[in-house]
C-alpha cells in the first residue's frame, strides 16, 4: 500500500510560497492570484505503517518548520508537479535513504511531487500561463492527484535492436529523409560515408550502430566543424590578410602537410613554441583529459612535483532549455576533465552570457525561458552542485549581450592539480578490464552530444527533452574522494569520464579494441534496450582500465567510498569496437572508421573589414560615471557571486569582494594547491578575457584583446609573467555552408594566434560549441580566453584602495598601427609592474576591462570606501574608453620615473571627483548595487530592532578527567559532507588524530555494518565532529536530516551518550554538523532526544538563498571548551557558507540560554555590535546567534566554518581569522 503526506511550510517561513506569489503577480502580471501555497508530496510503497508514522516528524518534515497533513486543503486551483522517470530526484532519494538508515532494512520506495494551491478569481488561460512558468517540460511534468496503488513501474523489456534492412541501397534522397526521420546530427556527406562502409562490411548496421556513430562523430564530442577543411579565404582587410598570410608562413616553417581548418589556426602556436623549447613543463599523453602542465609545489618547505590541471566546459544548449540541471552538468562535466586526469579539482569560476534579466516577461521569445528565469535558475543549479561537491567557486560574472537570447552562454572552468607520483598513464593491453564507477544510466540522457551540435527552432525545442540529465552531486564527491586516494590512483592505467556520448563515447574512446557487454551497465531502471544503453548522457560517472589483476583491489577501494564499480567490458588485441546485448554482437565498427570522425568537410571563408569599436562618450563626468555604475556589464553581481562557496577547501588566498566592506571584486581566482597532508604556499590563479562589443566589431581585435585581458589580470594579481598557458572557450552561430560566417570564428583564431605569438604563450586547450543559433538570431562572435598560472602566495597583490593619500598611476604598453598592444611592449610592461609589486611599491593593482579606467577606480574605491579626486592628466575619452594592457597602481611612492603616469590621488572623502564634480560613493554605489537587485538580491531590507550583545564570562576551567597525548577526534562522512578534508587538516594541525569515517549506504547490509562499525569507533575515540556539507543534498526539504537518521539509531545513540556523560568526551559540528546537533537536542539540550515544535531549529536564510562570504562574530560566552583561548568581547573574522543557518528559538528558550552562556557567538557589525543587517548577519538568526553549546559546554555548534584557515588565506579581507579552536579541543585532553 501506497503511504501519501503532505508537507507545508509554516506562515511566515513560507519563503517559496510568497516568492512564487510575487513573481505570478509582477513577472506574469496575474493579479487575479491572492495566495500561493506549496505542498511536499510524499508517496512511499514498500514500508510498514509503523515507520512510515515515526519517518513523517524525523525524515519527511520538522515539527519545528513544517504541518503535515494527509489531504489537502481547499483552493481555487490546484495542481502537482513531479520530475519525468529517470530524472533524479534528490528529495525522494535522500528520504529513501534516510528511512533505509532508521530501519537498516532494505529501501523503501519514494515519488514526490509539489503541490501548488492557488487562490482567487483565477481563468483557465491564467492558469495555463502559470503552469507554464512553473513547469520546465524538459525535466518535469504535471502530476496525477490519485493515490497510485503501487509506485512499481512496469516496463516493457525489449530483447533485441532493430537492423536496419535495406540501408546499404538507400539513395541520397532516401539518406537524407532517414537522417530526419531518425533526427540524426550528421549530415548527408556522412551519412553516405557510413554506407560506403557498411557496403564493403556487406551487412547492413543497427541503429544502434547509427546512433553511435552519430554521437561520436557530433560537433560536440568531435569538433567537426573546427575539423573541417578550408579550401579558400578572401579578403576585405589588408591587416587581417597579414595576418593570415602570418600563420601560413607559420604552417611552413612547421612543415605542416595537414589540411588548413580553424583547429590549426587555433593549435598552431603551441606547437611553434613547443619547437621553439618554451612549453617544456607541458605534460602530454595519449589520454583525453584537461589541460596538465608540470609544476613545483612547496609541501612543508619541500617542493614536490605535482600536476597542474584546468578545463573550460560549456553547457549551453542543455541549460537553455533547463537551466538548473543544464547548468549544474556544466561544473559536473568540467570537473570530471581534470578528475579524469586523477586530480584533485579544487577550485572553479563561473562565466556565463545572457540577454537583459531585466526585460518584461511579456517580451520573451515563443519557445524560450525568460531571461530572469533562465538566469537566476541556472545560477542556482550550478551553485547547488558546486556547493555539494565542495569545490571553492573563486569568481562568478555574468556578460550581457542581446545576442545570447539565441542561446545560453554557461561556461565553468575549473583548476585541480596531483602529486605527479599519483598518476600513471599506461596504454591499454589485451585482457585489460574496463570498470564503470559511479552512476546508473536511464533514457532521459539520451541525444546531448547530438542536441548541443545542433541549431534549433520553437519546434526542435520541444523534441530535445530527452538531452538533459540532471546531476547527482552527492555521487560525485565520491569519485573525488576515490580519485584522491593514492592507491586508487596509481591503478588506474587510463581514464575517461562519462558525458554526452554516454558508454559509446566514454568506454569506446579508452583503447582501439574493447569488447563491452551492455547488459552488465548499471541501469536505473529496467526497459532499457542496447541503443540506450550504448549512447545515454550519464552523470557521475567514470570508466577506468586497470589491469585483469587489480580489479578486485580496486573495487574494494571503490566501495570504502561508498561507490557501485562493475566490470563492463575488455580490452582486445582487434581494432574493433564491439557491444553486446542479450547475447547479440549489436555494435561492431573498426576503430579507423569511428576514428576518421565523418566524411571530410570542406568550406570557404570570406572576412569582413572590421568596425570602429571605440566608444562613444557622451555627456557629462556626472552622467558617464552614473551611466558607467548602471551598465549591466559593470554593474554589481555580488547578489550572484554570493550564493558560490568560495571559501571550502582553507584554500582562497583573495575573496571574491575585498575589502573591509567586501564590495571590490577581484580580477583572477586565486587558490592554494590543495594539499590533502601539509601546507603549502604554492597557489593557481585563473582569469578570463572577453568583451562581446568590441568582437561583434571586429572578431580578430576581440579575441588579440581577450587574451591580453586574462593575462593581464594574472600580472594585476601579483603574478609573474612565466609559465602562464591560456584555454579558450569558443562559442560561435551555426555556420552552415555560409563562407561569411565562416569568416567570424575564422578571424578571431587569427586574433588569437597573433596574440599568442607576440605574448609567447600558447593556448593549450579548450573547447568549442558552433551552435549558437535559434531560427534567426545568433549569440555573439565568443572567444573567452582563460589565462592560468601558479605563483606562492606571498605575491598576490588584491585590487581595493589601501589608504587615503596615495598616489595613483597609470602605466600603459606601446599599440600598433591596428591600435592593439604589442607583445613586446607588454611583456616589458608585465615585468615592470611584477617588479614594482615584488619590491613592496604597489598597494592596489587593476587592469581596466569593459569599463576603462572609470570602472577601475570605482571598484577600487569601493572595498575600503576610500575615495579618489582626478587629476588633469585624461581627457573624458581616456577615463571611459577602453584600456586593454593597462594598469591602475596604488602606491606610496612617486612612479613617474618608473614610466607611471599620475592620475589622481586616493582621499579620506568617500567620493569620486573630477575638477569641480563631486560624486559620492554612496551613490554611486547605490546605483551599482541596485541595477541587479530585483534579479539577484543582496541588500534586501531586515526586520525588527537590532539584538543586545550577549557577555557571559565564565571563569570555569575545563579539562577531561582521563588524559591523552594525541586524543582521537572521529569525522564521520555522509553522502554530501564535503568539508571533511578541512576539518581533519585543523585537528591533525592542532596534534589531534583525525579519522574520517565513510557512511556505506549501498545495500542493507553495509548500512548495518556502518552503524555497528561508528558506534565502536565512538567507544575509541574521545572527539566526535560533523563537519559542514549537503548530507542528502540538505534534502528531504530541510538540512541534516540523513545525518540525524544515522545517529537516532539506538546502537551509536548509546556510544554518543556514553563519550558524552561517561567519559567526558566533546562533541562539534559546523553548519551542516550545526544543523544535525540541533535536530539531535544536543545543542542547547546536550543529549539525543526526540523534538518537536517548542524546539529551536535552523531553517533557510532570510535572504532566500546560499549566502557565501566573511562575517565577523561576538564571542558572547566562553563557557566551552572549544573556546578556551577566547575571552569574551573579542571579535573574529570567519567564513559562512549555507542556505539554512537562520537560528530560531522561542524568547523563553532565547533568555534562558543568554543566561546560563550557551549562545557563545553573535554575528556583529563593523562596530562590534550584534545586528539583524544582512550585510553582517548573513542568515536573519534570531539575537544574531552564530554558535551555541550545551548546558556543559563540551558540545558547541556554529555555522561559521572555523576550520577553513591557515597562512595566506583571505589576502584581501582583514581580519582575525583563528579561534584556536581545535588546538583548546585537543588542550583538553592534557
Amino acid at each position: 500500500m501506497v503511504c501519501r503526506i503532505f508537507v507545508e511550510k509554516r506562515p511566515g517561513l513560507d519563503n517559496e510560497a510568497r516568492g512564487l506569489a510575487s513573481d505570478i503577480n509582477e513577472l506574469l502580471q496575474i493579479e487575479s492570484v491572492k495566495k500561493v501555497r506549496l505542498f511536499n508530496r510524499y508517496d512511499v510503497d514498500n514500508i510498514t505503517k509503523e515507520l512510515f508514522d515515526y519517518s513523517v516528524n524525523t525524515v519527511f518534515s520538522e515539527p519545528q518548520l513544517d504541518v503535515v497533513t494527509e489531504e489537502l486543503p481547499e483552493a481555487d486551483a490546484v495542481f502537482a508537479v513531479e520530475y519525468l522517470p529517470g530524472q533524479f530526484d534528490q528529495r525522494a532519494s535522500s528520504a529513501a535513504e534516510c528511512i533505509q538508515i532508521i530501519s537498516r532494512g532494505e529501501r523503501p520506495a519514494v515519488r514526490t511531487a509539489k503541490v501548488y494551491a492557488l487562490y482567487g478569481n483565477i481563468s483557465g488561460e491564467e492558469l495555463s500561463a502559470i503552469k507554464k512558468y512553473v513547469i520546465n517540460a524538459v525535466e518535469s511534468r504535471e502530476a496525477d492527484m490519485a493515490v497510485p496503488a503501487t509506485l512499481e513501474t512496469e516496463y516493457e523489456v525489449p530483447d533485441s535492436v532493430e537492423t536496419v534492412e535495406g540501408f546499404r541501397r538507400l539513395t541520397d534522397s532516401e539518406l537524407k529523409a532517414f537522417i530526419a526521420d531518425r533526427g540524426l546530427a550528421m549530415d548527408l556527406a556522412d551519412i553516405r560515408f557510413c554506407r560506403e562502409y557498411f557496403q564493403k562490411e556487406d551487412r547492413d548496421p543497427t541503429i544502434t550502430e547509427i546512433k553511435m556513430i552519430d554521437t561520436y562523430w557530433s560537433d560536440h564530442c568531435r569538433h567537426t566543424t573546427f575539423n573541417t577543411v578550408i579550401d579558400s579565404v578572401k579578403f576585405e582587410d589588408p591587416d587581417l590578410e597579414e595576418a593570415y598570410n602570418r600563420y601560413v608562413d607559420l604552417r611552413k616553417s612547421l612543415g605542416r602537410t595537414k589540411p588548413m581548418t580553424l583547429m590549426d589556426i587555433g593549435t598552431i602556436a603551441v606547437k611553434h613554441l613547443k619547437r621553439e623549447g618554451k612549453l617544456n613543463k607541458l605534460d602530454e599523453s595519449e589520454e583525453i583529459n584537461a589541460c596538465t602542465v608540470k609544476i613545483k609545489v612547496d609541501v612543508d618547505g619541500e617542493d614536490q612535483d605535482w600536476l597542474l590541471l584546468f578545463k573550460n566546459e560549456t553547457h549551453n544548449h542543455p541549460t537553455e532549455i533547463e537551466p538548473f540541471g543544464g547548468a549544474a552538468t556544466c561544473v559536473g562535466g568540467a570537473i570530471r576533465d581534470p578528475l579524469s586526469g586523477r586530480s584533485y579539482v579544487y577550485a572553479a569560476m563561473r562565466v556565463t552570457g545572457a540577454a537583459d534579466p531585466l526585460a518584461p516577461v511579456s517580451e520573451t521569445i515563443p519557445g524560450k525561458l525568460p531571461q530572469r528565469k533562465l538566469v537566476t535558475t541556472a545560477a542556482a543549479g550550478y551553485s547547488s552542485y558546486g556547493n555539494q561537491i565542495g569545490l571553492t567557486t573563486g569568481q562568478v560574472d555574468e556578460i550581457y549581450h542581446p545576442g545570447y537570447v539565441a542561446k545560453r552562454m554557461e561556461i565553468g572552468a575549473v583548476i585541480g592539480a596531483a602529486p605527479a607520483e599519483n598518476v600513471v598513464r599506461e596504454v591499454p593491453a589485451p585482457t585489460d578490464r574496463v570498470i564503470l564507477l559511479g552512476g546508473k544510466t536511464g533514457r532521459e540522457g539520451c541525444g546531448g552530444a547530438t542536441g548541443s551540435s545542433k541549431s534549433h527552432d520553437v519546434s526542435s525545442l520541444e523534441s530535445c527533452g530527452a538531452e538533459v540529465q540532471k546531476g547527482n552531486a552527492p555521487e560525485e564527491r565520491k569519485l573525488q574522494r576515490l580519485f584522491r586516494n593514492p592507491e586508487a590512483s596509481k591503478l588506474i592505467k587510463r581514464c575517461n569520464d562519462f558525458g554526452a556520448g554516454g558508454v559509446s563515447v566514454a568506454i569506446g574512446e579508452l583503447a582501439d579494441g574493447l569488447l563491452i557487454d551492455l547488459n552488465k551497465v548499471p541501469k536505473k531502471y529496467e526497459g532499457l534496450d542496447g541503443t540506450e544503453l550504448a549512447i545515454s548522457e550519464s552523470q557521475e560517472r567514470m570508466a577506468v582500465v586497470v589491469a585483469e589483476k587489480d580489479v578486485d583491489r580496486f573495487c574494494k577501494l571503490a566501495r570504502g567510498e561508498n561507490l557501485e564499480a562493475t566490470v563492463v567490458a575488455q580490452v582486445t588485441e582487434e581494432p574493433r569496437l564491439s557491444m553486446f546485448w542479450n547475447g547479440k554482437n549489436i555494435v561492431n565498427i573498426s576503430r579507423e572508421f569511428l576514428n576518421s570522425n565523418g566524411a571530410e568537410k570542406h568550406t570557404t571563408v570570406e572576412t569582413s573589414r572590421p568596425q570602429s569599436y571605440d566608444k562613444k562618450v557622451d555627456g557629462s563626468f556626472e552622467e558617464s560615471y552614473k551611466k558607467l555604475a548602471g551598465d549591466l556589464n559593470v554593474c554589481s553581481k555580488r547578489g550572484l557571486s554570493e550564493r558560490f562557496d568560495s571559501t571550502i577547501g582553507a584554500g582562497t588566498v583573495l575573496m571574491p569582494f575585498g575589502g573591509k566592506y567586501q564590495r571590490t571584486p577581484i580580477q583572477a581566482m586565486v587558490n592554494k594547491v590543495s594539499v590533502e597532508k601539509g601546507d603549502t604556499n604554492t597557489c593557481s590563479l585563473m582569469a578570463w578575457g572577453y568583451n562581446p562589443f568590441i568582437m561583434e566589431k571586429s572578431p580578430y581585435h576581440g579575441a588579440y584583446l581577450a587574451v591580453v585581458e586574462s593575462v593581464s589580470k594574472l600580472i594585476a594579481q601579483g603574478a609573474a609573467f612565466e609559465d602562464v598557458y591560456l584555454s579558450f572557450q569558443e562559442y560561435f552561430e551555426k555556420l552552415g555552408k555560409d563562407p561569411e560566417k565562416w569568416g567570424q570564428p575564422f578571424a578571431a583564431l587569427l586574433g588569437a594566434l597573433d596574440a599568442q605569438m607576440g605574448l609567447e604563450i600558447g593556448s593549450i586547450g579548450g573547447k568549442d560549441s558552433m551552435s549558437g543559433t535559434f531560427e534567426d538570431i545568433h549569440v555573439p562572435p565568443t572567444l573567452v580566453s582563460f589565462a592560468v598560472t601558479t605563483e606562492k602566495t606571498d605575491s598576490i597583490i588584491s585590487p581595493e584602495f589601501k589608504k587615503a593619500d596615495s598616489n595613483v598611476y597609470l602605466f600603459k604598453a606601446e599599440t600598433d598601427k591596428k591600435g592593439l598592444p604589442t607583445g613586446q611592449s607588454l611583456k616589458k610592461l608585465y615585468d615592470k609592474i611584477t617588479g614594482l609589486s615584488r619590491s613592496g611599491r604597489v598597494l592596489a593593482c587593476y587592469t581596466p576591462g569593459i569599463g576603462g579606467i572609470a570602472e577601475a577606480i570605482l571598484k577600487m574605491a569601493m572595498g575600503n570606501e576610500i575615495g579618489f579626486r582626478y587629476g588633469e592628466a585624461l581627457t573624458a575619452e581616456e577615463i571611459f574608453g577602453y584600456n586593454y594592457g593597462a594598469f591602475v597602481v596604488e602606491s606610496a611612492d612617486d612612479l613617474n620615473a618608473d614610466g607611471g603616469l599620475l592620475i589622481g590621488r586616493t582621499c579620506d572623502d568617500k567620493i569620486i571627483a573630477c575638477g569641480e564634480t563631486v560624486l559620492t560613493l554612496k551613490d554611486l554605489c547605490g546605483i551599482y548595487e541596485d541595477k541587479l537587485e530585483s534579479v539577484y538580491h543582496c541588500n534586501i531590507e531586515t526586520d525588527g530592532q537590532d539584538p543586545a550583545n550577549i557577555s557571559f564570562d565564565s571563569s570555569k576551567k575545563f579539562g577531561a578527567s582521563v588524559k591523552t597525548a594525541r586524543p582521537k577526534t572521529l569525522i564521520p562522512v555522509f553522502p554530501g559532507t564535503n568539508c571533511e578534508y578541512d576539518t581533519a587538516k585543523a585537528f591533525d594541525r592542532a596534534g589531534a588524530e583525525p579519522e574520517i569515517f565513510v557512511l556505506n549506504n549501498l545495500t542493507a547490509a553495509d548500512v548495518a555494518s556502518s552503524i555497528e562499525t561508528f558506534a565502536a569507533k565512538v567507544r575509541e575515540s574521545q572527539m566526535i565532529f560533523i563537519p559542514g556539507g549537503f548530507s542528502g543534498g540538505d534534502e528531504p526539504d530541510g538540512s541534516g536530516k540523513l545525518i540525524t537518521a544515522f545517529f537516532r539509531n539506538q546502537e551509536i545513540k548509546e556510544a554518543v551518550t556514553e563519550l558524552l556523560e561517561q567519559r567526558d568526551g566533546l562533541m562539534a559540528g559546523i553548519c551542516n554538523g550545526f544543523q544535525a546537533l540541533i535536530k539531535l537536542g544536543l545543542v542547547p539540550f546536550g543529549k539525543i532526544m526526540d523534538t518537536d515544535a517548542s524546539f529551536p531549529t535552523l531553517t533557510y536564510n532570510k535572504i532566500a538563498r546560499h549566502q557565501s562570504k566573511l562575517v565577523r562574530i561576538r564571542i558572547a560566552s566562553n563557557k566551552s571548551p572549544w573556546l578556551a583561548a577566547t575571552e569574551v568581547g573579542d571579535i573574529y573574522t570567519v567564513p559562512v557558507s549555507h542556505g539554512e543557518g537562520r537560528f530560531m528559538a522561542s524568547p523563553e528558550l532565547l533568555k534562558e540560554m543568554a543566561a546560563d552562556g550557551r549562545i557563545i557567538t553573535q554575528y556583529v557589525d563593523m562596530a562590534g555590535n550584534a545586528t539583524s543587517d544582512i550585510q553582517f548577519n548573513p542568515n536573519g538568526s534570531d539575537w544574531a546567534i552564530e554558535g551555541i553549546v550545551s548546558p556543559d559546554g563540551r558540545v558547541l555548534g556554529k555555522m561559521g566554518h572555523s576550520e577553513r584557515i591557515g597562512a595566506g588565506l583571505y589576502k584581501n579581507v582583514p581580519g582575525r581569522f583563528d579561534m584556536k579552536m581545535f588546538e583548546s579541543a585537543v588542550k583538553y585532553f592534557k
